[in-house]
């Protein structure tokens, strides 16, 4: 018998956004068989006053309590999860190491009695604790909550994951691991770095909002794209290998190339944006992309080769094949599970050859070898995994239960 009654995801990013993302999709699936509470983004009292000043996009009258903090949302393809706007915090991160952890706990205390209350609400009392990546609330936030166990998601490399969470993260990341009840990674790279601290470490790859993405193929098979269109999907940053992708934007006039997301890095429309056959779209919501990618060709994963990308198994690589799209990669992380799906090239000249070769891979065989492989690979399956991950901790099931 279990011992958990619920589970409170704690994360560093919000429920709602333009892009999918994997803490959300896995709470999504879990709240099938589980009772979920999911803890938003915590906005600072700075972030309150470039709302209210209107420079920044804040959900003012919730942060003033105003509405309810708590709302109940029903994603699609899930069941009721529950959704809790924490009180503001005092921005910390500017601060040196030892101001930053005298005042850490000024934040946590606020959230958990805030928090409290909530989980009596929900009738919460022995939940077991998800942190998203977010070791910095995580290391205070021990058995604060009752919490019969913690597993601890890490989806990214923290020492590589910008100043924000770099800062103070590392460290404390390296205090977390070890007082955890079990780490789940979503890469096998990830994996072997973390269960030098956390022995009980595991890995659950990234999936594929697989019955979303699949409508891309459908709508593409009503109207087949006119011309050919290579698809970025996801956030334009330092991890793109600029002089690969510019490569192929020159060397491919006849082909459209088009980045939907947010530009990170500035460098990509300074070299980019005065070819005729580049376009940037803005970040869609979820539900607006398959119409978006049902007009594309093929998909692209051109990141460079560095210790960061190592360690990514990116979502968007079953996103594209549940849509049905030829995938060409370069050869930044282990990707193993894709041989003879994708191709890889690590040269720019490599990667343009791949991705003639993709334009013309369009026969029915290979697009249902490619579905087929995002249908295994899908959320709901992740879940499955997550969830016999669970079964091997001792501490969220009772003496009797074969683990």
């Amino acid at each position: 018998m279990k011992k958990f009654d619920s589970i409170v995801c704690i994360s560093q990013t919000s429920w709602e956004g333009d892009f999918q993302k994997a803490v959300v999709q896995l709470m999504t699936e879990l709240s099938v068989r589980h009772k979920v509470l999911f803890i938003d983004y915590q906005y600072t009292f700075k972030d309150l006053a470039m709302g209210m000043a209107g420079r920044r996009r804040v959900p003012v009258r919730k942060l003033l309590r105003l509405t309810d903090p708590l709302t109940q949302v029903t994603p699609e393809g899930g069941k009721e999860v529950y959704v809790w706007m924490p009180p503001l915090a005092l921005p910390l991160n500017w601060l040196s190491p030892a101001q930053h952890d005298r005042f850490i706990n000024l934040n946590v205390n606020r959230l958990v009695d805030g928090l409290r209350p909530v989980l009596k609400k929900l009738s919460m009392n022995r939940p077991l604790v998800v942190n998203g990546f977010n070791p910095v609330w995580g290391l205070p936030m021990l058995g604060k909550l009752n919490e019969c166990a913690t597993i601890y998601y890490c989806f990214d490399e923290i020492a590589t994951a910008g100043d924000w969470m770099s800062r103070h993260g590392v460290r404390l990341e390296q205090q977390y691991l070890p007082r955890v009840d079990a780490c789940v990674t979503t890469s096998e790279t990830l994996r072997q770095a973390k269960s030098a601290l956390q022995p009980r470490t595991f890995c659950v790859r990234n999936g594929a909002n697989f019955d979303l993405f699949s409508t891309a193929r459908q709508l593409a098979e009503k109207q087949p794209p006119i011309k050919p269109v290579v698809g970025y999907l996801g956030s334009a940053d330092n991890r793109i290998n600029l002089d690969l992708v510019e490569h192929c934007v020159r060397t491919m006039p006849d082909v459209t190339f088009e980045f939907i997301g947010e530009v990170h890095d500035p460098r990509i429309r300074e070299r980019l944006s005065g070819y005729a056959n580049v376009i940037f779209t803005p970040p869609r919501q979820p539900a607006e992309l398959p119409p978006l990618l049902a007009g594309w060709s093929a998909g692209i994963i051109p990141f460079v080769c560095n210790a960061h990308t190592y360690t990514i198994y990116p979502l968007k690589i079953n996103e594209y094949l549940a849509a049905g799209l030829p995938v060409v990669s370069t050869p930044f992380s282990l990707l193993d599970d894709f041989d003879g799906v994708i191709e890889r090239a690590a040269r720019p000249e490599e990667f343009a050859q791949a991705l003639r070769r993709a334009l013309a891979d369009s026969s029915p065989r290979r697009m249902a070898e490619r579905v087929e492989t995002a249908r295994r690979n899908s959320w709901e399956k992740r879940a499955e995994e997550f969830e016999e991950v669970i079964g091997q901790i001792p501490a969220a099931w009772s003496a009797e239960q074969p683990v």
